[in-house]
């Protein structure tokens, strides 16, 4: 069985050699992630994009590729100390700043609004596994307290919980590798530390016009929840990244959080990603808990886009067998999960939605052994993709940056196809296409889904059942 919940998996030290990306692919790999707050180099980003590419065509595979841009994310700079390290003694008080004359120096200056007093508050570094009581900020020089004996590593996230900070929504690196991402054609951009749909404004001041890529916003700010509806509206898919959410906020609120930014995605059709620590003990270890893979099968009973791989496949011991069993635990559970029909939510009342609608009904109600979509930009995909049919979505689009970009919807399989001319040639080529990939055979049925007149995009208007002769 084809899954339909997508992987994405971060591209990094373990992983950026053709071989790996190879055997990831073939393990259920359908969308490479490039963590662009590790990536400082244009050669660098250049060959993994190179290598994706090549590896994806060798295996007649469409894998799309999603740059994280790093955003104003606080970090720890010990670039100018002698050592890498910072041994941290419980009680003792420290400073912390961008100049790096501070005990502990950060990545970059920061400035808090008025509307709340810090002092009193914590810093959390790493994930909020480090914690410092705030006693006093003087030009932006802040004085903490620790909380326990610790050390402290390069390049490790800050967080102020609690705290609102004046920081722009990019940062210079940021607008540098938009502009990368573009130059190389990447499919998805995904953005850091959302806190309102106005932060999309600077985004697509560089990536705008007809070849705009679609951009996701990563909620992880409690601004972001305020503004969750907005920022759905305006983004173009939203990714739940549960580390940075569960130090800004209570971490026993994530359940509940998750669900309800899930739920909100679905109602407005929008991808969803859930991330973070799906299968976190797999970096080291050949075997996640079980408490993870109860995590993804929640992600897979929910009906989410796609479930995402972080340190596991970037630097993890184990990053093929990674892919391979968070495949094998969707699979499974998929082959349950599917067999109940879902609760369809409220959806636009317009042709394409009623087209979409009509298609699952058909391929609920008749013997319909797949649904095949021709789309130009990918929307029809995206339409039927929202009502959770049981049978396969075969995408046919002629547009190669297509297909890569669809990789990433639930259910749809992206397939290239040629420039029709008319209905009747798009049918017969469709067909065709489904056979000489064995995804059916002669006797069975498809509904397919398409727009007249053939080849203008968001046209969508008609569908026919056909049987294979």
């Amino acid at each position: 069985m084809t899954k339909k919940t997508k992987i994405i998996s971060t591209i990094g030290p373990s992983s950026n050699h053709p071989q790996i990306i190879s055997r990831m692919i073939k393990k259920g790999m359908n969308v490479a992630r490039l963590n662009m707050a590790h990536l400082k180099n244009e050669d660098d980003v250049k060959n993994i994009i190179n290598i994706i590419r090549e590896e994806s065509v060798k295996l007649n595979n469409y894998v799309g590729i999603l740059m994280d841009i790093s955003g104003p994310k606080i970090r720890t700079d010990l670039s100018s100390l002698q050592e890498d390290k910072i041994n941290i003694i419980k009680g003792h008080i420290y400073t912390l700043g961008f100049s790096k004359m501070n005990d502990i120096p950060l990545s970059m200056d920061i400035d808090f609004k008025s509307n709340r007093n810090p002092i009193n508050s914590f810093v959390k570094i790493d994930d909020g596994k480090i914690n410092f009581k705030i006693i006093s900020i003087s030009n932006n020089i802040i004085k903490v307290k620790a909380t326990s004996d610790c050390i402290i590593n390069p390049d490790k996230g800050v967080n102020f919980p609690g705290v609102e900070l004046k920081i722009p929504s990019l940062t210079k690196k940021d607008i540098k590798d938009i502009s990368l991402g573009i130059k190389y054609g990447i499919d998805w951009f995904a953005l850091s530390f959302v806190r309102s749909p106005r932060d999309i404004q600077d985004f697509n001041e560089i990536n705008k016009g007809k070849n705009r890529i679609p951009v996701i916003a990563k909620i992880e700010k409690p601004e972001a929840i305020d503004n969750l509806e907005k920022i759905i509206k305006i983004f173009d898919g939203i990714l739940i990244a549960r580390g940075d959410l569960g130090v800004e906020l209570p971490i026993y609120k994530l359940p509940i959080l998750q669900k309800n930014i899930i739920t909100k995605c679905k109602e407005l059709n929008k991808p969803v990603i859930v991330a973070t620590q799906i299968l976190e003990s797999m970096i080291s270890s050949s075997l996640p808990t079980r408490a993870e893979v109860n995590d993804v099968a929640n992600s897979v009973y929910e009906n989410v886009d796609a479930v995402m791989l972080s340190g596991e496949t970037a630097v993890g011991n184990f990053p093929v067998e990674t892919v391979k069993m968070m495949n094998d635990i969707i699979v499974n559970v998929e082959n349950e999960n599917l067999k109940f029909d879902k609760i369809d939510f409220n959806y636009k009342q317009d042709s394409k939605y009623a087209i979409g609608k009509a298609v699952n009904t058909v391929s609920k109600n008749l013997k319909v052994d797949a649904i095949v979509v021709m789309t130009e930009s990918g929307s029809t995909a995206k339409i039927v993709s929202f009502f959770r049919p049981k049978i396969n979505i075969y995408a046919l689009s002629p547009h190669l940056n297509v297909c890569n970009r669809l990789s990433l919807l639930w259910g749809v399989i992206p397939i290239k196809s040629q420039e029709y001319l008319s209905t009747d040639e798009m049918l017969i080529n469709a067909e065709q296409i489904l056979l000489d990939n064995k995804f059916i055979k002669s006797g069975q049925t498809f509904v397919m889904t398409a727009g007249v007149p053939v080849g203008i995009s968001g046209s969508t208007n008609m569908f026919r059942i056909q049987e294979v002769d």
